[in-house]
């Protein structure tokens, strides 16, 4: 769940933040596109460790 979370945060603040300096709309997909990326990797090793250090 952490890493779909990631993806649509950096997705949405991503676009946010091109917008914001003045970029056109493929300024605004790259921008999504590399921070949905990075956002859905911070979750998903977010998500390999609380999965490692669970109590079973």
């Amino acid at each position: 769940m952490a890493p779909v979370i990631g993806l649509v945060f950096g997705a949405g603040l991503g676009a946010l933040l091109a917008k914001r300096k003045g970029g056109n709309r493929l300024d605004m997909a790259q921008y999504a596109g590399a921070f949905a990326i990075l956002f859905g990797l911070i979750g998903l090793f977010i998500a390999i460790f609380m999965a490692r250090n669970a109590v079973s």
